[in-house]
């Protein structure tokens, strides 16, 4: 190796079912990055994947992955009621690891992954994809920037006709989304939820959901996400004491909508008078660069692991995330009365499940 090249980074895949394919293509195409393996329980599967790229050795055993040396980090895409075990395996294993939405189905999990990942100095990141889209870092930037003043609520719809799961709900599916977005918005963990749902097609999986997100800042949320929808939707309103926003990601050009529209109030001087200011301006829709998600996602995982720098969508992000999902749930459970969200779990006792 010439004087001054960096060695490239072993990965391995774990998983090659929905989602294992597009991560595989982007890791394959990052500069100093070199698959070693994929792994998954299914040889047919491998089968496709030794196709399409003759190089990679593939395996069912997750334990010659993990016996690898040259294997710096494992990518983790299985069914979520897996990644615990899998991720657990690859840190005591000594890797870093990457495991797609959400981290854990139990933030209990997700909070012994945090810990034994800062124990060991490893990186664990969670698949957050939507954090690195482009337009939803536009609208991160604006906010910080003060362009839309103070955030008063959020409201934002995630909808479609499918996909069904089996296992899981619709809160479980697509909530992961709009809450892992949101939370890099605010830079703030929402306090307390409530939500309202309905199992449509299987009476013992809700495929319908609203759910109401309180923040100490005084922000107020709503996420509305469905299986059921005539058509699909995935649009985000965010207003401000300056300016309003719409992102919408179904958009093909002009995903993010700057609205300078709002209402002021002036105080009354007298018991008579009561005056609003409705205020319709500019609508500005930025231009903003059409990058792959994923390749950034895959970009800033690896920066990550060669620089020590916490990623953005880091294990805590992760656990928040499952906090409030398991607080959804059972808001849900007890008929949608309200549930808190407790993200910063005390630290575990030693033998914790």
């Amino acid at each position: 190796m010439p004087d001054g090249a960096v060695a490239p980074l072993g990965v391995a895949l774990v998983g090659y079912g929905y989602w294992g394919p597009n991560l595989l293509r982007n890791y394959m195409e990052l500069p100093g990055v070199t698959v070693r393996s994929v792994c998954d329980r299914r040889p047919e599967v491998l089968q496709k994947a030794q196709t399409r790229y003759p190089s990679v050795t593939v395996t069912v055993d997750l334990a010659d992955v993990l016996a690898d040396d040259d294997v710096d980090a494992v990518v983790i895409a299985t069914p979520v009621r897996t990644h615990f075990p899998i991720a657990m395996a690859a840190l005591e294993a000594g890797k870093h690891v990457f495991v797609e939405k959400p981290i854990t189905d139990d933030s209990l999990h997700a909070r012994r992954l945090v810990d034994l990942a800062a124990d060991r100095s490893l990186v664990l990141m969670v698949g957050h994809t939507f954090v690195f889209s482009p337009p939803v870092r536009r609208v991160k930037e604006l906010i910080d920037a003060g362009e839309l003043g103070d955030i008063y609520f959020v409201t934002t719809q995630r909808v479609n006709l499918g996909l069904h799961q089996k296992d899981v709900s619709v809160i479980w599916d697509l909530a992961p989304h709009d809450l892992s977005i949101l939370y890099y918005w605010l830079d703030e963990t929402a306090e307390s939820v409530t939500v309202m749902s309905r199992a449509c097609i299987r009476a013992d999986i809700p495929d319908v959901a609203f759910i109401n997100l309180r923040f100490a800042s005084g922000v107020v949320a709503e996420i509305q996400a469905s299986w059921l929808s005539p058509v699909k939707l995935r649009r985000t309103i965010v207003v401000g004491s300056k300016k309003m926003l719409v992102y919408d990601d179904t958009e093909s050009v002009e995903k993010v909508k700057i609205y300078d529209h709002g209402v002021d109030f002036k105080d009354p001087t007298d018991f008579g008078e009561f005056q609003l200011s409705y205020r319709t301006g500019d609508i500005v829709a930025p231009k903003i660069p059409g990058i792959e998600p994923l390749w950034l996602e895959a970009q800033h995982f690896i920066e990550s692991v060669r620089t020590g720098d916490p990623p953005v969508t880091d294990g805590w992000a992760g656990l928040r995330v499952v906090a409030s999902l398991e607080a959804a749930q059972d808001s849900l459970v007890r008929g949608g009365t309200q549930a808190i969200i407790t993200p910063d779990l005390a630290a575990l006792s030693e033998g914790a499940a």
